[in-house]
């Protein structure tokens, strides 16, 4: 993951087919005390925390599971719920526009010599976004344990029953 990445994504390549890998997520949400609700549409998988274990900040991990070569394809997208994510993109995009009609004004003024105190929204727009920017870095690393708890749930369900082998002899050796 990238140090400025606000949505984290993966690949994942799998042997089985796309139905196996959706019927394997399935079965793990079927399993006693996963602590995690999942919501399947065809390809598209969304697990998440039930409702009153979540936060504001609480993740959520959309899948797609498509077709490839010699398996499946898992697509992997962390993020806020939508609502959250909306909130952020419309307060980024008031700000931008708010920026953009300043900068306008501003400018247009200065060229006509007419002072121009307005140009001063303009760092005050750029402080704003970064406001908004830190707020959502910290809510990511607020949600960060849930993030680890959904990937690891993720990679329990797709263990094959050959590596589920392997990873209990290996245990047996250490």
């Amino acid at each position: 993951m990238s140090v400025i990445e606000i949505r984290p994504r993966f690949q994942r390549r799998l042997p089985e087919r796309p139905s196996e890998v959706i019927a394997r997520l399935r079965a793990a949400l079927q399993g006693p005390d996963t602590g995690i609700i999942g919501a399947f549409m065809d390809h598209h998988i969304v697990l998440r925390f039930p409702l009153e274990q979540q936060h504001y900040w609480s993740p959520q991990l959309a899948l797609e599971v498509e077709a490839a070569e010699n398996g499946a394809l898992l697509r992997g997208l962390y993020g806020p719920r939508p609502s959250v994510w909306l909130m952020f993109m419309f307060m980024y995009s008031i700000l931008g526009l708010l920026g953009l009609f300043v900068a306008i004004m501003g400018f247009s003024q200065l060229s006509l010599g007419i002072p121009a105190p307005i140009l001063w929204g303009l760092p005050v727009a750029a402080a704003l976004a970064l406001f908004l920017y830190f707020s959502a870095k910290t809510g990511e690393r607020l949600g960060r344990d849930e993030m680890v708890r959904l990937q690891n749930f993720l990679d329990q369900a797709l263990v094959t029953p050959v590596e589920a082998a392997v990873q209990s002899s290996a245990g047996k050796h250490e």
